[in-house]
């Protein structure tokens, strides 16, 4: 665990001093926040500062803070068979305990195991985040049923005929087709 001080300003940083150590003691917060960073992978992301709707409740346990409730964030992205852009708002649940200092949870896990209050502060971003990227599609769609596009010419399923097609001769076969046009003469037409 790194040793950096928590800036208690910082919109994803609660300072949980008011609820002491008291197991059931909880409180709740909400707060709209702009996306640190973009989080996620090119073709599908919570854009840099977008806004981010935090509503949790933290719970004092007796080994440190339980975070429980639900983050909600506007995503974008294309889809992976038509190449469609995709807007979309994505709402995940987030439970994490934060381990007290020198508690037998922090003690006996690794640093990246679980997270860890500091001091009094706990810091929202690395749970916001991790729910967020998990919840977020391997293979993003602009709907279930997306046709894709056609193999042959590219354009999407959605914007062709129903009749479109393209006819492929397999090269093989291709001496056969010069015979098929031929006239009486052997000469091709």
């Amino acid at each position: 665990m790194t040793n950096t001080a928590l800036d208690p300003a910082a919109p994803l940083v609660v300072d949980t001093a008011e609820m002491g150590r008291g197991a059931g003691v909880s409180r709740e917060v909400s707060r709209e926040v702009d996306a640190p960073e973009a989080l996620g992978i090119e073709v599908f992301k919570v854009p840099a500062s977008a806004p981010l709707s935090v509503d949790v409740r933290l719970t004092a346990v007796s080994e440190g803070v339980l975070v429980d409730g639900e983050v909600e964030a506007p995503v974008e992205g294309e889809c992976a068979r038509c190449l469609a852009p995709i807007e979309d708002t994505l709402r995940v649940e987030v439970q994490e305990l934060y381990a007290y200092e020198g508690s037998v949870t922090e003690e006996t896990t690794d640093a990246d195991e679980i997270l860890r209050l500091r001091g009094d502060l706990l810091d929202l971003e690395p749970a916001v985040r991790d729910a967020l990227v998990l919840a977020m599609p391997v293979t993003p769609l602009c709907r279930p049923d997306c046709p894709g596009l056609c193999a042959e010419c590219g354009a999407p399923w959605d914007e062709l005929p129903a009749d479109h097609r393209h006819e492929s001769v397999d090269p093989r076969w291709s001496a056969l087709d010069k015979l098929r046009f031929a006239d009486t003469d052997g000469e091709s037409k």
